[in-house]
Parts: C-alpha cells; sequence; structure tokens
C-alpha cells in the first residue's frame, strides 16, 4: 500500500484553491468532463498502488465520482480506504467565482444529515469520517452531542478522525487526544509551514493514524509556485520540486501518508516520484530555511484565487 494517497479536492469540482488549477481543467468543466477526469486520476492512482481515497462532502461531486469509479471498476469495500469528511456544505452551484464556494457548520445537525449523504454515495466502501477543518475555538470538541453522535459511529465500525487547520492546528490536536474517541487525525504540514510537527508526533505516539495534507502548499511548492531553493534541489536530484516537497513530509516518521491533490494524471505521477527519493539530514538542513511563520503562511493561503 502506497504511503501516498490521493484527495479529491481539486477533482470534484470545477473551482479550487490551488495554483494554476483552471489551467488544469481547461475550458470544458462539465459535470461529466470532471468525472471522466477524476476516473482518469483514480485509474492512475490505483494503477501505481494508491489505496487511500479522501473526499469531503464540500468537495463538489467527489463522493458520486468516486462511487461511479468504485462501482464501475469493481472495486469491493475493504479492497481500497476511503475517507470523507463532514462539515462543510458546497454552495458554488458548480460555478467557479461563487463567493463562498462553501460554508461551514459543525452542528449535530449537519453531522446527521452529511452523515447520510456520504453513506447515500460510498457508504459500503467508508472506512473513516473525519470533523472538517476542526479548530478548538470553533467549539466542536466541546459539543457533547456531536462527540457522542461520532462515539456512536465508530461502535458502527467506522473510524472516526478530524482533520485541523489554521494557525491553532496544535492545539486543535492536542485538545482532540485529550477528548479521545479519534482514529486519525489530518493537518497541513509542509516545508513552509511546519508548527503542527511536534503535536502530530504526540499525536502519532498515541496511536492516531498521521495524515498530511497540502503537502505542496497549494501550489506553491510546485514548478508553479518558483520556489527557487527547492527547484535548486530537485534539478539536482533529476527529479520534480513537487516530489521533493512530498518526500521532505513522508521522512517525517510520525507521518503514516500523505494526501496528493493531484488535478492530472502528470501531476499524479511527479506527486509519487517522491516515494523513489532517500531524504537526508542534509537536505533538511538545506531547505530549513523555507519554514515560515503560522502567521505569515495561513494568510498568504487564505489570498490565493479559486480558479
Amino acid at each position: 500500500m502506497s504511503a501516498i494517497g490521493l484527495g479529491l479536492a481539486a477533482l470534484g469540482r470545477p473551482g479550487y484553491l490551488n495554483l494554476g488549477h483552471g489551467d488544469d481543467l481547461g475550458a470544458d468543466r462539465s459535470v461529466a468532463a470532471l468525472e471522466r477526469r477524476c476516473h482518469e486520476v483514480l485509474d492512475a492512482a490505483h494503477e501505481a498502488g494508491v489505496r487511500h481515497f479522501d473526499a469531503a462532502r464540500s468537495y463538489g461531486r467527489a463522493e458520486e465520482f468516486l462511487a461511479s469509479w468504485l462501482e464501475s471498476r469493481g472495486i469491493e469495500p475493504g479492497a481500497v480506504t476511503v475517507s470523507s469528511k463532514w462539515g462543510y456544505t458546497y454552495t458554488a452551484g458548480w460555478r467557479v467565482d461563487a463567493d463562498p464556494p462553501e460554508v461551514k457548520d459543525l452542528s449535530l445537525e449537519t453531522l446527521r444529515r452529511q452523515l447520510a449523504e456520504t453513506r447515500g454515495w460510498i457508504g459500503p466502501w467508508l472506512s473513516l469520517y473525519q470533523i472538517h477543518s476542526a479548530t478548538a475555538s470553533s467549539g466542536v470538541l466541546d459539543d457533547a452531542a456531536v462527540l457522542e453522535e461520532l462515539a456512536r459511529l465508530r461502535e458502527s465500525g467506522v473510524a472516526v478522525g478530524l482533520t485541523v487547520t489554521g494557525t491553532d492546528q496544535s492545539e486543535t490536536i492536542d485538545l482532540a487526544l485529550e477528548r479521545g474517541g479519534f482514529d486519525s487525525v489530518q493537518a497541513t504540514y509542509n516545508l513552509l509551514e511546519r508548527s503542527a510537527g511536534p503535536a502530530l508526533e504526540r499525536a502519532h505516539a498515541a496511536g492516531l493514524r498521521v495524515m498530511v495534507k497540502e503537502a505542496v502548499a497549494n501550489g506553491r511548492l510546485t514548478p508553479r509556485g518558483g520556489c527557487a531553493p527547492l527547484e535548486a534541489v530537485a534539478e539536482r536530484l533529476g527529479t520534480t520540486s513537487d516530489a521533493v516537497a512530498i518526500a521532505a513530509v513522508l521522512s517525517r516518521p510520525w507521518v503514516d501518508l500523505v494526501l496528493s491533490g493531484a488535478a492530472t494524471t502528470e501531476q499524479l505521477g511527479s506527486n509519487l516520484r517522491a516515494l523513489e527519493l532517500r531524504w537526508s539530514a542534509e537536505l533538511d538542513e538545506e531547505l530549513a530555511g523555507l519554514a515560515e511563520p503560522s502567521k505569515r503562511y495561513w494568510p498568504t493561503r487564505s489570498g490565493l484565487s479559486w480558479t
């Protein structure tokens, strides 16, 4: 099983917060065109050994596309790991310029509604259900009714996790460890934003599966991002900057899975080249200067355009 999974944020809807996403999709962003594209990337991923696929209710039609692929390819439940998330509702109506494209609501009502919707699409394959972008300040980890509902889901055999975001990722992870009842955590961690590292290490030590999203920083750590120090390392190693960025994350012993956000088979292939790289302390030292303070990283991320 590959240490790289495939996230469907860029494949389930026509707009996404990622450098060059619009160029990747081209002019035809119809539902049918995106479903074909999604299936092509899923086929390539599965052929390459990827066995974890991550969706969310807010990823447009990602669950629907994933379900049609699983069914048409005859993939049995248990043969792959399928995770999804609740907490955001997709509101863009298949438009790229919708503002906002999604609305966050971490209430019990939303959990129940979206879990039913998720089960309607990928129920037989659902392995893990996650709170989408939990934060300590949102209060979701203090909501007894939500935690009880998640505990019941866990007792039914579906693992329960959370994804975290923003400058308080570490605080949120530690609060989740204190509350208990979680099997996994998914966080942003990359060469630019490293603040969650110690908390993720604690989560791994506590037995949670650690998954990393945005390892290429929404495109900033790909050739499109023009990160000169990273490009220099990639050229010297005969690979791509995104592969180097992902390899850096995979080198952390507390990381169990890195999610590729590829929108094309070419990007997926480039991401998977990370598995061929051997990391070293020398590379760590050479790229240490890329790290940014969280208070700079997150506003920069928020300033990126949906395309």
